[in-house]
């Protein structure tokens, strides 16, 4: 009897072990940044066309905390002592983390006063005491990334500390906060200071992404001029123009619906940067899916044929996707029977296109053997098939 009580006791221990440690959870900060821009202040316009690009940080918080709960029974064996004295022991990353969100609440704190001037803001963030990290700048950046003043303010300040010089993610986060602010006076003169070697001198900090970052936000605002004297400006930093460059500006025309400035700057500069697959499918896929014409897609569509560029898979997955959306069910079935009749195999985003124009027409049978047809091929439904596609299909 003894014995079945402290297995059942032991049982309950676990269970409520089980209980603590899956149903608790707690955010913790931690901040990714991606970033695309570039910069060269481009207030003298060049010959010819021009367009601009624009770009921005991403931040992400996405992480968290588990916290094992103590048991409340009275007599745990030994080996479950030992395993939780473990489990409660905190971690290096654990307590560099919990530091760091200690440090950027403080620092907030101080940002978030309201009716404080930039003088007064940096007289309180001398006074708080916290040591300047990477980390730390980046993360706060993210949090006021929307207030350019509050962020440029704090920035300038972290720069200014002993033992600190920010590096290119630094430099990279406030050019994108400044550019999505239209402050691009403020971000060229960054750009400056990252070519002269930031604050401790030496050689240039400035990168072809640096001005892709500026071109990206130059695009997001229309400038299509500034954005392509931008690019223009990649010779004067001794970076190397390749086609790949010149496909990132179409790419970040195309991303802010300046899909016809796009088309024309690469079909003017075909002599330069030849015309090519990838470049049409940018044109392609900003007709289609970004300004979401049929109709100018299936122009681009036929100018590809007519040139002589060949189409591949993406080409043939962005017409069908967009037709599929616009209901137009015949061009699709009619593209896809060319793309089977070609050389190239289709992707489970084809398949995904023509499935769900069929079912949303009706033809819920050869929907059904598109599937199975997919499936032998090797290509497995994903969740957009179940969930867009199968919901129609039954």
């Amino acid at each position: 009897m003894w014995n079945f009580r402290r297995q059942f006791a032991r049982s309950l221990l676990l269970l409520s072990h089980h209980n603590n440690s899956s149903s608790r959870t707690f955010p913790t900060v931690i901040c990714s940044t991606q970033f695309i821009y570039q910069h060269v202040n481009p207030s003298i316009s060049s010959n010819g066309f021009s367009i601009k690009p624009y770009g921005f940080p991403i931040f992400f918080s996405s992480s968290t905390y588990t916290r094992v709960g103590n048991s409340d029974s009275d007599e745990p064996d030994e080996n479950e002592l030992e395993n939780d004295s473990e489990r409660l022991v905190p971690s290096k990353d654990s307590i560099k983390k919990t530091e760091l969100e200690r440090e950027v609440g403080l620092i907030m704190e101080i940002i978030k006063r309201p009716g404080r001037s930039c003088i007064a803001l940096r007289n309180n963030l001398e006074k708080c005491g916290v040591a300047t990290s990477p980390e730390l700048v980046v993360e706060v950046l993210s949090q006021v990334r929307n207030d350019w003043e509050l962020a440029y303010t704090f920035f300038l300040w972290a720069g200014n500390q002993p033992d600190y010089a920010h590096s290119l993610r630094q430099y990279h986060s406030m050019i994108g906060i400044l550019g999505k602010m239209r402050r691009f006076d403020t971000a060229w003169t960054l750009i400056d200071e990252m070519k002269r070697g930031g604050k401790n001198g030496g050689e240039s900090m400035v990168t072809p992404h640096t001005l892709l970052i500026m071109i990206r936000r130059y695009c997001a605002v229309h400038d299509v001029g500034k954005a392509i004297n931008t690019f223009y400006a990649y010779k004067q930093f001794n970076f190397e123009v390749s086609i790949n460059s010149f496909q990132d500006l179409l790419s970040a025309l195309c991303r802010y619906k300046n899909v016809k400035e796009a088309e024309s700057l690469m079909l003017c500069n075909k002599d330069v940067y030849p015309l090519t697959t990838k470049s049409f499918n940018i044109i392609l896929n900003g007709w289609c899916n970004i300004i979401c014409s049929p109709r100018e897609g299936k122009r681009i569509w036929w100018e590809m044929n007519n040139r002589g560029i060949h189409r591949d898979v993406i080409s043939y997955s962005t017409i069908i996707t967009c037709f599929s959306k616009s209901s137009e069910t015949k061009e699709v079935i009619k593209i896809f029977d060319e793309l089977i009749a070609s050389d190239i195999n289709p992707d489970r985003k084809v398949y995904n296109a023509v499935i769900h124009s069929l079912a949303k027409s009706g033809l819920v049978v050869k929907a059904r053997n598109l599937m199975k047809s997919m499936e032998e091929k090797g290509i497995s439904p994903n969740s957009i098939t179940h969930q867009e596609q199968l919901k129609k299909l039954f």
